[in-house]
């Protein structure tokens, strides 16, 4: 496919994001990057570091150790998606637990910690052909992307996505515990002073609250092929 174009997935947690932006990359051979892994691995880091911690967030010590934070995606074929590396060790699975969960949005909240991995994204997707999504992708990493997509539902919706989730997982997980931390990192992303998460004015927003995966994907590619044709 010649023409190649840049599509920005944001929105709120447990919207389905990731999951989309795989089965597009998949169907249009496009590169994916799931933003919210780095930001997860930086978090990951500052834990295994004991920066942060439930009273406690050293925030000018991570601040001094980004330079020692090296991010790599590396494609697992058997998954048929890229794993995050932090420092080159696979932490896939880490990432995604909800002791991460619970500080990822107080990272995410550190301008210097965002100007690292925007300038990163922005490498990536340099030359288009990409899918990208995460909470600022089409408002600051990518403002001119060609389709910009905002993902959104209920905090009660979400929440039970993730319960389930965890626990097909292996997780022990609370659900209440669940829904206070989908709305807590809904009230940190939303009011941050550095690219908060905003729709972009030139978005198309789906509410995917009582919208089936399958239903999403084909109304996405219908607005892909019409950006491609």
């Amino acid at each position: 496919m010649v023409n190649k174009i840049t599509i920005a997935i944001d929105g709120f947690s447990s919207t389905g994001k990731s999951t989309i932006a795989k089965l597009i990359a998949n169907k249009y051979n496009y590169i994916y990057v799931d933003t919210g892994a780095m930001y997860r691995a930086v978090t990951l880091y500052a834990i295994d570091n004991k920066l942060v911690t439930s009273d406690f967030f050293n925030v000018e010590e991570l601040i001094k150790s980004l330079s020692k934070i090296s991010l790599l995606f590396k494609f697992n074929k058997d998954l048929g998606f890229a794993e995050m590396y932090l420092n080159n060790i696979n932490v896939e699975k880490e990432i995604r637990t909800l002791s991460v969960s619970k500080f990822v949005s107080k990272v995410a909240e550190i301008s210097e910690v965002r100007k690292k991995l925007v300038a990163e994204q922005q490498q990536m997707g340099k030359d288009g052909g990409i899918v990208m999504d995460g909470r600022d992708i089409g408002t600051v990493v990518f403002p001119e992307a060609d389709l910009k997509l905002f993902m959104t539902a209920s905090a009660d919706k979400r929440a039970t996505r993730r319960y389930k989730e965890l626990i097909d997982r292996g997780d022990k997980v609370n659900y209440d515990e669940i829904l206070f931390n989908v709305q807590e990192r809904d009230r940190i992303d939303s009011t941050r002073e550095d690219s908060p998460l905003l729709k972009a004015d030139d978005a198309i927003e789906f509410d995917n609250s009582d919208m089936g995966i399958n239903e999403q994907f084909d109304r996405i590619c219908t607005l892909i092929d019409g950006k491609l044709s």
